[in-house]
């Protein structure tokens, strides 16, 4: 896998850590036991497991990687089989070194992944990207779960054939905005540009146009930099979707931040306001459970689809090994 190269096991790994909740989920539906550690315990949302009977994970023992300056010694500690983390994003967001990541590999075991899931960090300009499917058989070849990939494989191509109906034509899909609004009373946003990382996948599948793309707001990830409800006005987007806010019920997001919203003397004014087209994003990590999910959840949202997309019970399976 790019860009760690050619990997090999001695055995199936048992102990593992993940970068994201893109990974993480990969590995439940693989059938294995949650990771010991993930960058961000807290975005990992294990919620929407509550959709499907008879699949659970257990957060409590999961260790938050991205603390105390993402200490080797915590890595030490795990002592993981591998460790499914893009070295690259630990190397130019962090302060590690080559050497630092050759040091793991060679005292506790290796690393394996990519960063999918945004394509507009400039690092990673050198070397591809891999869609969700893509990194999910990757994994699915680390764990020796090949029989279980392709049966989830299939889920997400009759999911596809379900959606294909539901999305409407070109000239009929709506322009969103994605921004990350913490909070009940969101002032200031990180804009996100709908690319072809996994984080958007249910946006692209949903046929969800980018209000952004064209307007004089750059992507948080290369300029780190906010918005205001005047700057939204100006781009206006027919949708709003709200990242940071995945902790909360459907109810709970109306009632506090599309309230204030529709309270507030400029954010009144957006059309997506207006009409009542505020919506959570979904998650910034997303497997391929969690993308079933929330592409169901929007579908609903922004089409009004009345009724079930995919197969529960079928997912549950799966991830039980009953296929």
């Amino acid at each position: 896998m790019v860009p760690v190269g050619d990997v090999t096991f001695e055995a199936v790994p048992e102990t593992w850590v993940a970068n994201n909740g893109s990974w993480a989920d990969m590995g439940i539906a693989l059938g294995q036991e949650p990771p010991a550690g993930v960058w961000l315990p807290s975005r990992y949302h294990t919620h929407y497991y509550d959709e499907i009977p008879g699949v659970s994970v257990d957060t409590s023992g999961i260790e938050r990687l991205s603390q105390d300056g993402v200490s080797k010694e915590r890595f030490f500690a795990i002592d993981a089989d591998v460790h499914v983390i893009d070295p690259n994003f630990i190397t130019n967001r962090f302060r590690w070194t080559d050497d630092d990541v050759a040091e793991i590999e060679r005292e506790v075991g290796p690393f394996f992944a990519n960063s999918s899931f945004s394509r507009s960090y400039p690092w990673h300009d050198d070397y591809r990207y891999y869609t969700l499917m893509e990194a999910f058989e990757k994994l699915a070849a680390v764990f020796d779960e090949r029989e279980r990939f392709e049966a989830f494989e299939a889920i997400h191509d009759d999911f596809q054939a379900a959606l294909a109906p539901v999305v409407p034509g070109l000239g009929e899909r709506p322009a969103g905005a994605v921004l990350w609004a913490g909070g009940d009373e969101p002032e200031e946003f990180y804009p996100y540009v709908i690319d072809e990382g996994t984080s958007f996948k249910h946006l692209r599948d949903l046929g969800v146009r980018d209000a952004l793309a064209s307007a004089d707001v750059k992507d948080f990830h290369t300029s780190r930099g906010a918005i205001d409800f005047e700057t939204l006005l100006s781009v206006d987007p027919e949708v709003l979707l709200l990242r940071g806010q995945e902790a909360k019920s459907r109810d709970k997001f109306r009632d506090s931040v599309v309230s204030f919203m529709a309270e507030h003397p400029v954010a009144s004014q957006l059309t997506a306001v207006e009409n009542g087209d505020v919506y959570r994003a979904g998650p910034l990590y997303q497997g391929p459970i969690t993308n079933l999910v929330v592409t169901e959840r929007l579908a609903d949202e922004l089409y009004g689809v009345d009724g079930v997309l995919f197969d529960r019970e079928r997912v549950a399976n799966v991830v039980n090994g009953a296929f």
